[in-house]
């Protein structure tokens, strides 16, 4: 990965598990997620399900990730590493989650798949459609839980940042521009709303 750059990170549960199976363990997550990413990237949007999760970010320049982790040498243009850095901090963020759930649940091995999946977001357009939805057979970021049938509105899944984007709360979220994406608070709930599509509605060609 590159430094100031748009990625749609999302991994899954190895096999048949679940990455989540309580609340705490969701609370857990973001909460590592803040310990180990939050330095590196930004993060404008996420979504957690039973057994994946997605998110969007903004990898930070090179300067604020060197501050970020009080690397010894602030100057990393070019650094050929930085890539492998980024990776690193996500590798640790699943490896503290799934040590943490293996001594609750009292199971051994890894968790989350090998590699985790990140895709480079190269233009506004899809900046919007990944935090709303793709196509037909995969789903934006927020509409996943919809797109899952856990429930039919966004409003009703707690573990998005969907909540966090239409509230006037204190957030570590982009929200200022991922609003400004869509126009305004009112424009960014209108466009959810209109264009939610359900499972039962697809008729695929």
């Amino acid at each position: 990965m590159q430094a100031e750059t748009y990625y749609h990170i999302y991994n899954h549960a190895n096999e048949s598990e679940n990455l989540f199976k309580s609340t705490e363990n969701y609370r857990f997550f973001l909460q590592q997620w803040a310990k180990y990413i939050e330095p590196v990237a930004e993060t404008y949007a996420y979504c957690l399900m039973p057994n994946h999760f997605h998110a969007l970010i903004r990898v930070y320049s090179d300067l604020e990730i060197a501050n970020n982790l009080s690397l010894t040498n602030k100057d990393l243009t070019g650094f050929k590493n930085l890539s492998g850095l980024i990776s690193k901090q996500f590798s640790n963020l699943f490896n503290s989650y799934t040590k943490a759930v293996n001594k609750q649940l009292d199971r051994q091995g890894s968790l989350f798949n090998r590699p985790f999946k990140s895709k480079e977001i190269t233009n506004n357009d899809y900046l919007t459609k990944v935090i709303h939805y793709l196509s037909v057979r995969k789903a934006g970021i927020h509409h996943n839980p919809i797109h899952h049938r856990f429930c039919k509105q966004y409003d009703d899944w707690p573990h998005s940042s969907y909540q966090a984007m239409i509230s006037d709360a204190p957030t570590k979220l982009q929200r200022k521009e991922v609003i400004e994406w869509f126009g305004s608070t009112a424009a960014f709930k209108s466009f959810h709303q209109e264009n939610i599509i359900y499972p039962d509605q697809i008729k695929l060609e």
